[in-house]
Formats: C-alpha cells, sequence, structure tokens
C-alpha cells in the first residue's frame, strides 16, 4: 500500500496525527476532495495497516503521571530466554509506556510515566532485579515536553 499513497493520502495522514477526531466533511474541506473520497481513503489507510488506532493525548496530569523518564537499557545477553524476561516485564508494566529497541550502546528506550520519583525509583529497580537479563540501565527524567507525537505541546506562561 505505501507505493500506491498519493498526495492526498499523505496530507490525510497529517492531519489525523495532528488531530484524529477530525470528520470526513472536515478532512475534505482542508484537502479538497468529497466527504465520500475522505471516507473511503481512510478506511483504505485503516485496512492497510498505516493508520493504527485513534487516541486521546491526556495531560500528564490527567493521567496521574506527571513525572515522565527516559531509561536506556542495556541486555546482559541476548538469550530467547533474556529477551523473553525483559519482553514480557515492559508488557506489563503500565508505567512503561513506549519501548524501542535501538542500535549503539544501549539495547532499549522506554518512555515512562509516573506519578512520583518513589514509583520511578521502584520501578528501576525492578527492572534492574530481572535476573540474568539486564545489565545497564541510566535514567533521564524529563523536565518539559516540548514535542510529543508529532504534535507541538503549547507552552504554559507562568
Amino acid at each position: 500500500m505505501t507505493d500506491s499513497i498519493d498526495d492526498n493520502d499523505r496530507k490525510m495522514l497529517d492531519l489525523l496525527r495532528q488531530n484524529g477526531r477530525l470528520t470526513n466533511q472536515e478532512l475534505a474541506d482542508l484537502i479538497g476532495l468529497s466527504a465520500s473520497q475522505c471516507s473511503r481513503k481512510r478506511i483504505a489507510l485503516e485496512q492497510a495497516g498505516l493508520i493504527l488506532g485513534y487516541h486521546a493525548q491526556l495531560s500528564p496530569e490527567a493521567d496521574g503521571t506527571p513525572v515522565m523518564g527516559v531509561v536506556e537499557v542495556r541486555l546482559l545477553n541476548h538469550t530467547p530466554e533474556s529477551t523473553e524476561l525483559f519482553h514480557a516485564f515492559v508488557r506489563q508494566a503500565d508505567s512503561i509506556r513506549d519501548v524501542f529497541k535501538l542500535t549503539g550502546d544501549y539495547d532499549y528506550l522506554l518512555k515512562v510515566a509516573v506519578a512520583d520519583l518513589a514509583e520511578l525509583s521502584r520501578l528501576i529497580q525492578q527492572l534492574a532485579g530481572l535476573r540474568n537479563s539486564v545489565s545497564h540501565l541510566r535514567t533521564s527524567v524529563v523536565l518539559e515536553r516540548l514535542k510529543e507525537s508529532g504534535v507541538v505541546i503549547a507552552s504554559r506562561v507562568s
């Protein structure tokens, strides 16, 4: 399907990334197509797996997780058992929001969101305690979110 994406599809994907609540009529007005054409295109993009879902982006305060961090993880080894132990942990840990497998010095990058620093400390201890799986962690606390999921976050005036 990616070979058959046209300029209108790209415009639609970009607009939906910014606002997944746009109606077919609103998309049609912004792109310059009919609402029925937009509906067909949106359905085709969904069926092709190019639109994975529609989500509400909550503020950390609304979500009850105002502390965000990133954790770089280096595995001790890459045996199937070690890797599966780590994968099972990240799948079940609600505070781990995103997981990326990397090249370079670390094997994974985790984006985490927690209620407070004590919860972040517990999460780091749990990760470090994954026996025969994790060899090194490096954690950073996010001070300010400027842009997320391709969308600039409105700055607050103090």
